[in-house]
């Protein structure tokens, strides 16, 4: 399909076998493989040869930004359109009507185009996006009311597993509203077998017979998405899973693959938000003396109301005053994100094309991963491999690199519409842990789990084990009731380099 590697194209990588190797080395080591490589070549681009597949793989920022700039000929939508179609087992006349003008190459129209005008707009700061934030942010201080232990006792479980239920079930009220699919456990337990079995479904060979129980568990929650759309369920839905429907409606997409292209839709507003929670969580409460400092940032924001007739006193909350006035635990998400993020973007070479002068071949792929340039000592400094907290300080800005080589959520016309409902959740989870429990493991010592099973479609570490803990009220909050609210704010908390030109 490609021949030799042409002495134009990027170096080629070493591998430690011929044809194969690269493909052993990135089951080994997984998404550190990337990392490996980019020390040995010490080029800003190089290829690895996959069988029957050729790639580029960029590990400077400001390459980034020029393959970010050359959209319509280093593309991210076909690859969507064929990941997608692959993963939900689209029909082939839903897949069909996906693939027509997918790229945008005959203008904003099309099934493909019109979705990421959909997503982009219900997800931008303002109204639409308040109403979900508001919504999710109340279901996750239910949540947490549930949790709290009766007085002078303690609790113990799973942290991951209680976090990635509390989020699943917040997430998805605020998305598909009262008659929310993932309402009956037995879905969100059939969401999270098949997000488990993905990579099987994706290169697994005969799909159909090594992947049989993520394909049904698929099955079950396309279904229960069916049923909802039968029932005028998205009706009473925020404004994100209306406009999509309504997009796929006018597109003409089959009933059934409206459902199936959902159970897709589920892997990006639930996939990635659980483990950030979780790995903020634990790297707050694991790093020496830094729960102390973030929680009096939180309690300085929290304000006490005492009824008249002395009953229970109120402490409240809101995200927007969080944002503002909490500048560690702030950088403190960042960076973790920065230490555990290794989504990698992905794009298509449509025409043969040069990029700073090395030629790239038509039909390759190309992958800039974060992983490579979050952990580049270069940029960073010396203590790259390590969770520094107040790296993201505003004092710090000139000890870090430019804005743009944080690529926790992507970039350019790829830029992950969710970041701000995702930032949002994570904060309100973090913060109302914080400010009403003490939290310590039960062996005794804060230990990071492996990660070496992260989902092909994660873009943030997911833990292989959960860490088991202990959680007791605060002393001197056992008979405070908690109120979590998200005032109006014209300010946007800017994560990316993007957010300071919305």
């Amino acid at each position: 399909m490609f021949g030799g590697h042409d002495p134009r194209e990027p170096p080629l990588a070493p591998a430690s076998l011929p044809i194969v190797g690269h493909m052993f080395g990135m089951m080994k080591s997984k998404f550190n493989y990337y990392v490996d490589l980019s020390k040995q070549t010490d080029a800003p681009i190089f290829t690895m040869s996959l069988p029957g597949q050729k790639m580029y793989v960029v590990t400077k920022p400001e390459l980034v930004q020029k393959v970010q700039k050359m959209h319509k000929v280093l593309a991210f939508p076909p690859i969507e359109a064929k990941f997608s179609s692959t993963v939900c087992g689209a029909s082939l006349e839903a897949q069909e009507i996906l693939d027509k003008n997918t790229n945008g190459d005959e203008g904003d129209h099309g099934l493909s185009m019109e979705t990421y005008t959909a997503m982009r707009e219900a997800l931008k700061p303002g109204a639409l996006l308040d109403d979900m934030n508001r919504k999710m942010i109340q279901e996750i201080a239910m949540s947490l009311d549930t949790l709290q232990p009766a007085k002078g006792q303690s609790r113990r479980f799973g942290m991951y597993t209680w976090l990635r239920d509390a989020i699943t079930m917040a997430t998805t009220r605020s998305v598909y509203g009262p008659m929310n699919p993932y309402e009956d456990k037995s879905i969100a337990d059939s969401f999270w077998e098949f997000e488990s079995g993905l990579i099987s479904i994706l290169v697994g060979v005969l799909p159909w017979l090594t992947a049989r129980k993520p394909i049904a568990a698929r099955t079950r929650v396309a279904k229960a998405f069916e049923e909802y759309y039968r029932a005028g369920g998205v009706k009473e839905a925020s404004a994100l899973a209306r406009m999509r429907y309504q997009v796929e409606v006018d597109n003409k997409v089959p009933l059934e693959d409206i459902a199936r292209y959902e159970v897709g839709g589920s892997i990006a507003v639930l996939v990635n938000t659980a483990p950030s929670a979780f790995w903020t969580l634990l790297l707050l409460h694991s790093h020496p003396g830094l729960i102390e400092d973030i929680r009096k940032e939180i309690d300085a924001c929290t304000e006490t109301s005492s009824p008249a007739n002395g009953g229970t006193a109120i402490k409240s909350l809101d995200i927007a005053t969080l944002k503002e006035n909490c500048p560690l635990l702030l950088s403190s998400y960042q960076e973790g994100l920065r230490y555990t993020s290794m989504g990698t973007s992905v794009r298509e070479v449509m025409e043969d094309t040069y990029l700073e002068g090395f030629l790239l071949k038509k039909g390759a792929m190309l992958q800039m991963p974060s992983r490579v340039i979050h952990q580049d000592a270069g940029l960073w400094g010396p203590d790259v491999t390590q969770f520094n907290p107040r790296r993201f300080l505003a004092e710090e800005k000139k000890n870090r690199p430019s804005d743009v080589c944080f690529r926790a959520f992507g970039g350019g016309k790829t830029l992950c519409p969710g970041r701000h409902f995702a930032t949002n959740e994570i904060l309100a989870v973090v913060a109302l842990f914080i400010a009403r429990f003490d939290m310590k493991p039960v062996g005794g010592a804060w230990k990071h789990p492996s990660t070496m099973n992260t989902n092909v479609a994660a873009v943030v570490m997911q833990p292989d084990d959960d860490i088991e803990v202990e959680v007791m009220t605060r002393e001197g909050f056992e008979d405070a009731k908690w109120s979590i609210n998200l005032r109006k704010s014209e300010k946007v908390f800017s994560m990316v380099t993007e957010d300071n030109t919305e």
